[in-house]
């Protein structure tokens, strides 16, 4: 870990200000706490401060955010300079890449990422390329250790690299494209390489200590007990055959589908398109409202996958009510799930039906 300290003045910029739509999220956020705790809410506030700062944090956003707390400049200095989520000068332009150098990564190559990163980037950290568009540093842990060597750029990791598969991360951003976040060698999740391999996935005979599993050989299946035809008399017309219909699609199905829609419209963008922008250019934003109904917004967190920063997110888009969801077209699912960042996600966990139960449970208030 290197001292971390604030950029220069020469690349201070002179204030800082939430954006309109930012300034509504904040303040949801900050009434999520009691009035005395509300220092509870600096690390969201300075992380919606660095998104919307060009993945940065500046002198003036820190203390904008500290003057909205309550809280001595010099606090909220200790929680931006102690994590390394927060960036404290200018970082590229297209991607900060963040290389995990703890031991599980280190023993998986993390070096081998480390020398990419001198050799295309810089060859010290915390330096932009000769074009702006990257830069680079040592973190500690980030969390994936078994799928290690990882990085993360921005609000995304990339996990199981190579040196070959980190270079082609670097050339897909250095294309103003986004990689697809995740493992890189086409395993799911953290499952074993190749697939899962548990007891009861794989049957085995009885080996010996040390002995090789060998896979059973299938039963064969019983043969089955003709059965007696019944009599048809004559004046008996043989029923229809019914017509097999169409399963409609699952959730898991809707979702894997719109996701790929919307990963081929996104990638028409610009790579410094705005969450709103990205929202539009798939789908509708749904209409909200200006403030929740009797002052009593419902506690979307009921809903299985609202957690509290999406919550507070939904607030800022005037959602404060479980019918508001449930009567959400596809084309506002579309729009809310890329501006929330995780398009399909609403179809997955059933947000829709979800709300509707609850306002099946509590009527909506009146106007």
């Amino acid at each position: 870990m290197s001292v971390r300290r604030l950029a220069p003045d020469e690349v201070q910029p002179a204030s800082f200000a939430f954006t309109p739509d930012n300034l509504a999220w904040a303040r949801a956020t900050i009434g999520k706490y009691p009035s005395d705790r509300k220092a509870s809410a600096v690390i969201p506030l300075l992380w919606r401060a660095q998104e919307q700062h060009a993945y940065w944090l500046p002198k003036a956003a820190i203390e904008y955010i500290a003057d909205m707390l309550d809280m001595p400049y010099i606090r909220v200095f200790e929680v931006a300079t102690f994590y390394t989520m927060f960036q404290l000068q200018p970082v590229g332009k297209k991607a900060h890449i963040q290389v995990c150098g703890t031991t599980p990564c280190m023993l998986r190559g993390a070096e081998q990422l480390i020398k990419i990163c001198k050799n295309r980037i810089h060859p010290e950290p915390f330096h932009l390329s000769a074009d702006g568009d990257f830069s680079w540093e040592e973190v500690e842990c980030a969390g994936a250790c078994v799928n290690a060597p990882m990085i993360q750029v921005f609000s995304d990791t990339y996990e199981d690299l190579t040196p070959e598969s980190f270079e082609k991360v670097l050339d897909a951003f250095a294309r103003g494209a986004t990689p697809k976040p995740g493992p890189q060698n086409g395993r799911h999740g953290a499952e074993p390489e190749g697939g899962a391999l548990t007891l009861r996935d794989l049957p085995f005979s009885a080996a010996g200590p040390g002995d090789a599993p060998v896979a059973e050989k299938p039963k064969a299946e019983p043969k089955a007990r003709p059965v007696a035809k019944a009599r048809v008399e004559p004046k008996d017309k043989p029923a229809a055959a019914p017509v097999p219909q169409p399963a409609a699609p699952s959730a898991a199905e809707l979702a894997a589908q719109e996701e790929a829609e919307i990963k081929a419209r996104l990638a028409t963008l610009a790579a410094d398109a705005t969450p709103e922008q990205k929202a539009d250019a798939v789908g509708t934003r749904p209409a909200g409202l200006a403030a929740a109904r009797g002052a009593a917004p419902d506690k979307l967190q009921r809903v299985k996958g609202i957690g509290p920063v999406n919550e507070g997110k939904l607030h800022a888009l005037g959602i404060f009510h479980f019918d508001q969801i449930a009567a959400w077209t596809r084309e506002e699912i579309r729009w809310v799930g890329t501006y929330l960042a995780f398009p399909g996600r609403i179809d997955r966990e059933e947000w829709v039906a979800q709300a509707m139960a609850l306002v099946a449970d509590k009527p909506p208030a009146k106007e």
